[in-house]
């Protein structure tokens, strides 16, 4: 077996390309499942009219993400990573599936008990995603600064294609015998062989392309606990007396408190980018935009633009020009975010739709660019146990933005009939 002692970068690194496609297809698992939720969200509505399902499986899903991540990043230097993301994938894959079961065993019925069902789901999706997207980018984030951006732009293709996917499921079964809950099952149903895929992706066939191996190699060479049962999976073990040297180094690396100090800005950013966001999306987009000609293609057609737009703005830091590196710059960039707030509100009351879709683009556009530039700068200078904390800690103000924001969201029923 090969010994992993973290040597120099070889000139060629073997699996570049193929790393690039597995972490686009990894970062697509990890939210394609909450994507399709939230892509379904008219079936839910026609189910559940008065429970505000947009809103509320929100507030449900990012209490429990947001706590596990918590837990996740305090214990991450002690955490298998291998096991973290497969466990993250795999209750993905099962929570999915319990959904089908559970509109199956309902009859797709309405009522608080099959509401109350999905929540529970909802939580363990919570759950799941704690454990994937904090894994997945601390483990990322002493590799290669294009993993990290092809995780995020994997992350935000899952919304645009069960978009595009739900507006042609709409269209084909608008006008069959209960047309709504078929397309709901289709989606889950490609949900879960999606998650499935990924656990299988992670668990054989990642671990061991070279480049993945250089770079968890030179990370254990620097001190770092959590790639040991990744290499073992690639053939590579780690001597007795390295272990010990890599216990000396491992308690040589800043703490966490350390390094959340020191990149206390881009904590910040993560946060005000998601405080935001999802303070209007998905919401306000399902609730608040008023009746117009689409009808009800109208809160889809707003989630797709936000969608493909997020998708396309993750693709732009790769041209160097655009690509924001000044912390200062980052910060006032994302500052001048909020005045969305004031531009959706007088959109929403006096605008037409073009106007709201050309907005929701801009909101999807500004979202991808911003959490790039910030996710892809931040690891920098830093070793491999260091840059793994980071990312975690990183992933837990930008949950720590999320569930602010949609607990905010909540404000824009206020003053609104029958909101409550």
């Amino acid at each position: 077996m090969t010994i992993a002692d973290g040597g120099e970068l070889p000139a060629r690194l073997e699996g570049r390309y193929s790393a690039m496609a597995v972490c686009w297809m990894l970062g697509f698992g990890s939210l394609v499942s909450w994507n399709s939720m939230l892509t379904i969200g008219d079936y839910y509505y026609n189910l559940f009219p008065n429970y505000h399902p947009s809103r509320v499986l929100t507030l449900v899903y990012q209490p429990f993400a947001l706590v596990t991540m918590a837990i996740l990043a305090y214990n991450e230097s002690k955490i298998d990573t291998r096991r973290r993301n497969i466990i993250g994938y795999s209750l993905f894959s099962a929570s999915t599936f319990m959904l089908i079961v559970l509109d199956l065993a309902t009859a797709g019925s309405g009522g608080i008990g099959p509401f109350i069902g999905i929540c529970v789901v909802v939580a363990s999706f919570g759950v799941a995603d704690a454990h994937v997207q904090g894994g997945m980018v601390g483990d990322l984030s002493f590799m290669l600064p294009e993993f990290i951006q092809s995780f995020l732009a994997g992350l935000a293709a899952s919304g645009a294609l069960t978009s595009a996917l739900r507006l042609i499921t709409k269209a084909a079964f608008e006008k069959s015998n209960n047309g709504l809950r078929k397309g709901a099952m289709l989606f889950l149903a490609i949900s879960t062989f999606f998650e499935f895929l990924c656990v299988l992706l992670y668990a054989f066939f990642f671990p061991k392309l070279p480049i993945v191996k250089y770079f968890r190699s030179k990370a254990a060479s620097e001190g770092s606990k959590t790639v040991i049962a990744d290499l073992a999976a690639a053939g590579i073990e780690t001597k007795q007396d390295q272990q010990q040297e890599d216990n000396a180094k491992q308690n040589e690396r800043l703490s966490n408190k350390q390094l959340f100090i020191q990149n206390i800005d881009y904590a910040l950013d993560l946060f005000l980018i998601y405080v935001l966001t999802l303070s209007i999306f998905p919401g306000f987009l399902y609730e608040n935009t008023g009746e117009h000609k689409l009808g009800s293609w109208y809160p889809l057609v707003l989630i797709a633009a936000y969608n493909v737009w997020d998708l396309i703005a993750r693709y732009l830091p790769l041209l160097k020009f655009l690509k924001i590196e000044s912390r200062k710059g980052l910060m006032i960039a994302i500052l001048s975010r909020f005045l969305l707030i004031p531009a959706f509100y007088f959109t929403a009351k006096y605008g037409d739709q073009g106007w709201m879709i050309l907005l929701v683009s801009f909101l999807g556009l500004t979202n991808g660019h911003l959490t790039v530039c910030v996710m892809t700068a931040a690891p920098k200078g830093y070793k491999g146990p260091e840059q793994n904390a980071l990312g975690n800690l990183l992933v837990l103000c930008l949950l720590g933005g999320i569930f602010a924001g949609v607990s905010l969201d909540w404000l824009w029923l206020i003053g609104k009939k029958n909101a409550f």
